[in-house]
């Protein structure tokens, strides 16, 4: 029967370092925390709605009647809240900010209001006078929160954090020699508002410092033997440090195995690092699954440098093995202490792949969506256009049916699989019908769904006359009344 939840191999286990950054103070990075005590020779600023420019005493200082929330703040005055936030016309375009260097931007947070939809929202950052950006991506999806302000996730991360309700905060540190300016376009028909802080530091910047980079891609379905390629077409001298990755699995079963790759400097057919698997490289293992609750379930978790999330929780004993559904899972994973080095030219890509038997791979057809994370050297390649919005959005996610049983009732061929099985005559039945069913390898990860449910992961094994067959004696068995 060609179903099954995959075999891995245990990730080894991590050494998490306490400390985040390798570079000292003096070298112009932000402190550790055991170098907090240390005086700098820099100067710290800030931008918001509240200080447009960052100037110094340049905050608090907009009139009630230009303010965003100069109604609000009107029996206070000038100074208590008046321009907390910005609005984005439909279709309009703002600069968040922008000022001259040299200096260091330590930390961005930034929350959206109204009707803005973070695939909408795109963020832009260009560095020293350049004419394309080097940053480039949703707003959600550079924030590892593609799904919306709905399904936020809760990220604790070494890089970037998402808090209750839609706090957005990224602490990529970003070097800037002359200049830097950051927009923001609103791409949906609806206004949107703004809530921001840009965080940075006029100071030295070391001659070896590189400029931050993010790219964004989405490909709606990969073809059958084809790759989905996370990053590509970078050329010059740099460093990779971290991948933020949606994944629309539309086949039944276990959708991660396929193989993250990185080719570097040369590298032509075959990789120079290659990953294992799917789950593997983003720091999970054995699908994401854990026993402790006495029950398979996927498991989200965050933590410095690896995480997951599905947006749609799968109940692996009743719906992991279903057709015509999607689940949408989304990850990340930063090289913080490992950063992968490049000198010339850096390519990633990501096998789609699962299983359909516990001997063979299946190749899948699935949906990807990502946000390459570098630094390197300028000048940058040009970066592949953006979708238009419609093309940015999710589609309307398919659900899975629901159960139809009642579980302790009369067997029926919408009982879970193991009530029908505890049943000698029903288990006969069914053994004459699909003999390798009860011997199957995955049978305990797929006993509590329903025959018909499991039927388009079975490679025809389950057959339309089988379940027939079995319908038909399962009624046959329930006590005609007298």
């Amino acid at each position: 029967m060609g179903l099954s939840i995959s075999a891995h191999r245990v990730a080894k286990p991590l050494a998490l370092a306490l400390v985040l950054s390798l570079a000292t103070a003096s070298a112009g990075a932000r402190p550790r925390v055991d170098e907090l005590y240390r005086l700098e020779d820099s100067e710290s600023r800030s931008i918001s709605p509240e200080n447009l420019t960052g100037e110094k005493g340049g905050g608090s200082r907009t009139p009630l009647e230009k303010g965003s929330a100069g109604v609000q703040a009107t029996d206070l005055g000038i100074g208590w809240k008046v321009n907390p936030s910005i609005e984005i016309p439909a279709g309009g375009k703002i600069v968040m900010g922008e000022a001259s260097g040299p200096g260091i931007i330590n930390h961005i947070w930034m929350t959206i209001g109204g009707k803005g939809h973070y695939r909408s929202m795109i963020l832009r950052i260009y560095w020293d006078d350049e004419k394309t950006p080097s940053v480039e991506a949703p707003v959600g999806d550079f924030f590892a929160a593609a799904f919306g302000k709905e399904s936020t996730p809760l990220i604790d991360s070494a890089v970037v954090t998402v808090n209750p309700e839609s706090g957005l905060n990224s602490w990529w540190q970003m070097p800037f020699r002359k200049t830097f300016r950051i927009e923001l376009e609103n791409r949906s028909q609806h206004v949107s508002e703004v809530y921001y802080q840009i965080d940075y530091a006029l100071q030295k910047v070391p001659a070896d410092a590189a400029y931050f980079h993010a790219q964004f891609r989405k490909l709606d379905k990969v073809k059958y033997k084809e790759v989905y390629t996370i990053l590509d077409g970078v050329k010059g001298r740099g460093h990779y440090v971290g991948t933020y990755l949606t994944h629309l699995a539309f086949s039944p079963g276990w959708w991660g195995e396929g193989e993250v790759k990185f080719y570097v400097d040369g590298d032509g057919e075959f990789p120079t690092i290659n990953y294992t698997g799917e789950e593997d490289y983003f720091l999970g293992s054995y699908g994401y699954r854990h026993r402790g609750t006495g029950k398979l379930e996927e498991t989200d978790f965050s933590t410095l440098y690896a995480g997951f999330h599905a947006h749609n929780k799968t109940d692996m004993a009743t719906q992991y093995y279903m057709s015509d559904r999607e689940r949408r899972i989304g990850q990340y994973r930063w090289h913080v202490l490992d950063p992968i080095r490049f000198k010339s030219d850096l390519r990633i890509t990501l096998q789609s792949m699962g299983w359909k038997s516990p001997l063979r791979y299946r190749l899948l057809e699935d949906g990807y969506s990502s946000v390459a994370f570098w630094y390197q050297a300028e000048p940058h390649a040009a970066f592949p256009k953006l979708p238009d919005d419609a093309d940015l959005q999710f589609k309307p996610l398919v659900e899975p049916p629901q159960p139809a049983f009642i579980s302790g009732g009369p067997l029926t061929i919408d009982s879970p699989i193991e009530e029908i099985m505890m049943s000698w005559e029903a288990r006969q039945l069914v053994n004459r019908e699909l003999p390798s069913l009860a011997g199957h390898p995955s049978y305990n990860e797929f006993k509590g769904m329903r025959l018909k449910d499991l039927q388009g992961a079975s490679e025809g094994v389950i057959t339309d006359k089988a379940i027939a067959n079995i319908d038909a004696g399962l009624k046959a068995m329930i006590p005609k009344p007298r």
